[in-house]
């Protein structure tokens, strides 16, 4: 009984119609539940004879505030697998520049018009390759398909986090640093923010953040509707102080950032379990009030995995207990010697006089879509007026791991298909 008021409440707050939005009183639009990329091309084939795509725009999402059927999606640092040596990383493409994608709605596919690359200050183009020591090193050793150790590069990111400006620029967050980076409309960097001020700018973001476990940085970004003030969250628990010490625990970070004066604050955010990948976005309802997305590393609708994780949660910083390190330590502030993140869960938050931001479930993607979700990755959120949410997907460029240091087609189980950049569409009561 239990089991079915749960999803009847869920099911009351969801619509699943194809669904109406208004912008500037005068444009209608009608979306379909879902769209895929249409015909990627082929960044290149491997000596197994697998296509890598230039796809991977999916890792965040943002709409065009004066265009309905537009939408522009990020890669993140490329074509890449988990190599077998310790801390490891397969690179197939290490020139590979991450990248906008805008793309238009058409006909129920979404068309790629227009690519905008990452470039540094100087104009010259960023790269997905792990940064030096001392610039938001995250300990990957990274090596190409032949074996070769690749050198880091100041110039690399691993872009997973986006806003759109309303003057056309970008802020992108990433997982090395953890970086928050400034581009112009070009994709030329106008501000690169660290813990470690090795950016352009001096500015930085607390010396606690660059604990972040590898791989798992600042996955989401969004902004304040006002436009003053970026919201970031890191994707699981970081390291800190060590990975020994925060192996049970839930305790995420979010970080606010003040566009114009810098000045951050910080807040907890339980997951709901130790064995889920983290989140993976996050997005603004109203200046307290966001919408993330928690999940595992499980293909929706695999007929031999039936406890599957991705969800859609509400939450509030407004009550939250902002845990801000006024001496910026490189551990953040402790409470009874510890670390936040040693704290593990709301037992221990609660003993320390810590309240974590409120959380509420929205949408499970799972059980609450008309069909069934087949990805792994949701990673991109955007919110469209009429409270229409749209969710992406990171297809890791239609490639995954075969555990052999090579790539693999990456096959999605229920259709049994290579995975492509998909966008759903779901009205929301929020």
């Amino acid at each position: 009984m239990k089991k079915q008021l749960l999803f009847t409440l869920a099911m009351a707050t969801v619509g699943f119609t194809a669904c109406k939005k208004h912008r500037n009183n005068t444009d209608t639009f009608t979306y379909p539940d879902m769209a895929e990329a249409s015909d990627p091309a082929i960044l290149y084939t491997t000596t197994q004879g697998v296509k890598v795509y230039n796809g991977g725009f999916g890792s965040a999402m943002a709409a065009d505030p004066n265009e309905a059927d537009v939408f522009y999606l990020m890669t993140d640092r490329g074509p890449n697998v988990a190599g077998t040596a310790n801390n490891s990383i397969i690179i197939g493409r290490p020139d590979f520049c991450p990248e906008i994608g805008k793309y238009r709605l058409k006909d129920g596919k979404l068309v790629l018009e227009q690519v905008i690359e990452f470039k540094n200050a100087a104009g010259s183009k960023l790269n997905g390759l792990p940064n030096p020591a001392g610039m938001g090193a995250s300990g990957e050793t990274a090596y190409d398909l032949n074996g070769q150790v690749i050198a880091p590069s100041a110039d690399g990111i691993d872009s997973e986090g986006m806003v759109r400006m309303a003057d056309g620029t970008f802020w992108v967050s990433d997982e090395y640093g953890p970086h928050i980076v400034h581009f112009d409309a070009t994709g030329k960097t106008i501000e690169r923010i660290n813990p470690f001020g090795s950016g352009t700018g001096g500015r930085k973001i607390p010396a606690v953040f660059a604990t972040r476990r590898a791989n798992r940085g600042m996955e989401g970004l969004t902004i304040t509707p006002d436009g003053k003030t970026l919201v970031g969250i890191m994707q699981s628990p970081m390291y800190n102080p060590s990975k020994s010490a925060v192996s049970n625990s839930m305790v995420l970070r979010i970080l606010t950032f003040d566009i114009a004066s810098g000045a951050t604050k910080q807040y907890v955010y339980l997951m709901e379990n130790t064995s889920i990948t983290g989140v993976s976005e996050i997005v603004a309802v109203n200046a307290t009030t966001f919408l993330t997305i928690e999940r595992d590393g499980q293909y929706g609708g695999a007929p031999t995995n039936p406890s599957i994780f991705k969800r859609i949660y509400k939450i509030d910083i407004s009550q939250a207990t902002d845990i801000s390190d006024a001496s910026n330590g490189t551990n953040g502030k402790l409470y009874g010697g510890k670390t936040v993140e040693e704290l593990n869960n709301l037992s221990g938050l609660t003993t320390a006089g810590i309240t974590p931001v409120s959380k509420t479930l929205v949408l499970d993607l799972i059980k609450d879509l008309p069909s069934v979700y087949p990805h792994d990755k949701a990673e991109g959120l955007a919110l469209l007026p009429g409270n229409i949410l749209t969710i992406s997907n990171d297809d890791d460029f239609g490639v995954v791991d075969n555990g052999s240091n090579t790539f693999a087609a990456k096959i999605l189980p229920a259709t049994n298909k290579v995975d492509h950049n998909t966008i759903y569409f779901v009205k929301l009561k929020l």
